[in-house]
């Protein structure tokens, strides 16, 4: 038999949480652990889901795939945004790389994989997938399998809501499905790279952190959910080692890791408030209740720069011959956004202290840049505060998300494991978001593609 690759994802998993927190409740993780490699994964920039998946996938970054987030600008537009879906990637990703050399891959739920594309073997859609959709696999006739196995599979579920207890029922129900289709697909001796991404992880973190974590600015000592969030991962760990059991032996290579991490939530900077205040935003009237910019009624002739939110801020300058009605002079363009940039760096908190704020120019932060890319990248305070996009909160700060309740933010830090049965590699190696494609290649004896941004930890540690 030749060697195959089956790879866990488990979105926004923090190396604190798992190497040190809770590891020694988790048996079949800690084996892997003590018998193979592991380490800190570093995200790219921005350190969120999409793009992180893909950039994993292909080891290209942002700027290369033109995928800075869940939403994009239609053709330098003011309102008109559009959602990332699997047409968007252009770069080659690992299961096409495979593909060329006639190996057979099997994917479920990475993002993005709505709608279901071809390659050479299996693919479930991920939590893109709108509901209702009338086709969500490759090949379409494997939604008939997954729905004689499991009823209603769940491709996400509602977590920015207050009812904590469904949120909770239904992040189990998702996850126990998840693993059932992939327990059964995993079966067929037909694939050579076999990767699911599970995302309860992620939503269990945003509904539930400032319970468990005690540096949450919200955390209340002894309070009735401390314990979800090392349960969920002592049920994971159980369905990961069962899995293990029917799946593992002597050729096939066990890698888990996380897109990026997660930390507390200290509030929401409402990056367009601050921009009206500064002058650089203008609006023909302000709100009377909070809406999206998008909605808002803009003097786009007198605005300078707006913003979108998120887990970071992307600020679009107003250019002369790019948008619509551009108020900027190309000559004026860098010192104006330099001239930004120094003004978002002062910002301070709601108490008047500095934070740690870093803004990113895409040009500088990535090897290439393409599509619709912002101007300014901004991370508040390190990430620990959101950026809010909506008007007419008369205030520049929120404690929570303006898109609904949430006790979490996405850090840089995931979370990487290896376990190769014939190899002797042992010990901590910690590694960037890029190197994970070229050494799955690696692995499976595949030419690493020259204009991969990442390399090999296997080549370097032998």
């Amino acid at each position: 038999m030749s060697r195959r690759i089956l790879f866990i994802g488990l979105d926004a998993v923090p190396d604190k949480l798992l190497f040190n927190d809770l590891i020694d409740d988790l048996p079949n993780i800690s084996d892997l652990l003590r018998k193979g490699v592991y380490g800190t994964l570093r995200s790219c920039d921005p350190p969120i889901t999409v793009p992180a998946w893909t950039v994993m996938m292909s080891s290209k970054d942002p700027g290369t795939l033109g995928i800075y987030g869940f939403r994009h600008r239609r053709g330098n537009g003011y309102t008109d945004p559009w959602i990332v879906n699997s047409g968007t990637v252009k770069e080659m990703r690992v299961w096409e790389i495979l593909g060329n050399y006639g190996k057979r891959s099997t994917i479920v739920g990475l993002p993005p994989a709505y709608p279901p594309f071809r390659l050479n073997g299996k693919l479930v859609s991920c939590f893109l997938t709108p509901k209702g959709a009338e086709q969500y696999t490759y090949p379409p006739e494997l939604k008939r399998d997954i729905e004689s196995l499991v009823q209603d599979y769940k491709f996400d579920v509602i977590f920015r809501t207050e009812d904590r207890k469904t949120i909770l029922d239904d992040i189990y129900d998702m996850t126990k499905k998840r693993f059932m289709v992939v327990q059964e697909l995993s079966k067929y001796d037909d694939w050579d790279f076999f990767m699911f991404m599970e995302i309860g992880t992620d939503r269990l973190h945003h509904a539930f952190w400032k319970y468990y974590d005690e540096t949450h600015p919200k955390y209340v000592e002894n309070n009735e959910y401390e314990s979800v969030i090392p349960d969920y991962y002592r049920f994971l760990d159980q369905k990961i080692g069962e899995l293990l059991l029917s799946v593992a032996n002597d050729n096939t290579i066990i890698i888990i890791a996380s897109d990026h991490g997660t930390k507390a939530m200290n509030g929401a900077l409402c990056i367009n408030e601050w921009l009206i205040k500064e002058g650089f935003l203008v609006l023909k009237n302000y709100p009377e209740k909070v809406i999206d910019i998008e909605s808002a009624d803009v003097d786009w002739e007198r605005t300078t720069a707006w913003g979108w939110g998120g887990y970071y801020a992307r600020i679009f300058l107003n250019v002369q011959g790019r948008e619509p009605l551009g108020k900027i002079k190309k000559d004026d363009y860098e010192s104006i956004r330099e001239t930004l940039a120094e003004k978002i760096r002062n910002i301070t908190d709601p108490a008047g202290k500095e934070m740690d704020t870093r803004v990113l120019r895409p040009e500088e932060a990535y090897k290439n840049v393409v599509g619709d890319k912002p101007d300014l990248m901004v991370y508040f305070d390190n990430l620990f505060w959101r950026s809010a996009g909506t008007i007419g909160h008369n205030t520049m700060y929120l404690s929570e998300n303006d898109t609904g309740p949430d006790d979490s933010v996405h850090s840089h830090n995931g979370i990487f494991i290896m376990y190769d049965p014939q190899l002797e590699l042992r010990g901590r190696v910690d590694l960037s978001i890029y190197d994970v494609a070229p050494t799955i290649l690696d692995l499976l004896g595949i030419a690493i593609r020259p204009d991969m941004q990442g390399r090999s930890i296997v080549s370097n540690i032998l």
